[in-house]
């Protein structure tokens, strides 16, 4: 006997034929698509079909769809943030699989933040050098929520700074997806004191226009990170 094939919804399909005309370039951003009527003339579906696989679209940040007399669907414009949505769920799915561990991010961060935080001191604004700095805390005052969404944001900065939105895209997963190990019971009683050191380190070096001075100062943030969960992993490792 052979096996049977089942076959996608229709609305997946049209999905999937609008998204691949998106992602190939040949509808470009901003890009009207064809109106509703002429979409389920072109593909033979009906218009609640038409209209499931536009709303799949829009909730992968691919159209937007507004009404009215000059209303419609409209290719998406690229955006970092709205991109990223959609890495976070694949990290987090990794990050509590048995396949990727602490140790893997760390590794992914320093191969990611390192030249980031070169090309951040090149390019860097004034606007970005504020927002850097306004991603600052205070470890005497602020409790431990504000200081990892604070750390998020400080390092999200930093990859804005590169003027490259492709680290926007990569490093805000990092900080955004649910890692299925929790250090916080093992990091040192100075470790967001050092962490908050290090952070007004680097934009001091970022400030100054300094490359090789920011990838120092970011090669020794992660160093010290790498060390402070180092007994984690051997936790998990040898159960000691």
């Amino acid at each position: 006997m052979t096996g049977s094939t089942v076959r996608p919804p229709a609305y997946q399909v049209l999905a999937d034929e609008l998204r691949a005309d998106i992602t190939s370039g040949r509808l470009q951003p901003g890009e009207r698509l064809p109106p509703e009527p002429e979409l389920c003339v072109k593909t033979g579906v009906s218009r609640s079909t038409v209209r499931e696989a536009l709303r799949l679209l829009a909730s992968q940040h691919l159209i937007v769809t507004t009404r009215g007399v000059t209303g419609g669907s409209f290719v998406s414009h690229p955006d970092a943030e709205q991109l990223a949505d959609g890495l976070v769920a694949g990290f987090t799915l990794l990050s509590n699989s048995a396949a990727v561990g602490l140790a893997d991010m760390l590794e992914l961060r320093r191969a990611l933040e390192i030249p980031a935080a070169e090309l951040a001191a090149a390019r860097r604004t004034d606007d970005h050098l504020l927002e850097i700095r306004s991603a600052l805390f205070d470890p005497a005052v602020d409790g431990f929520d504000t200081m990892l969404a604070a750390h998020a944001a400080y390092h999200m900065a930093v990859a804005k700074a590169t003027g490259n939105p492709l680290f926007e895209l990569v490093v805000r997963p990092l900080y955004h997806a649910s890692f299925g190990e929790d250090v916080t019971g093992v990091l040192p009683p100075d470790y967001w004191s050092h962490i908050d050191a290090d952070h007004r380190e680097l934009l001091d070096a970022l400030a100054s226009g300094d490359p090789i001075a920011s990838a120092r100062a970011a090669t020794r943030h992660l160093d010290y990170i790498v060390a402070s969960t180092r007994e984690k992993e051997i936790t998990l490792r040898y159960g000691v």
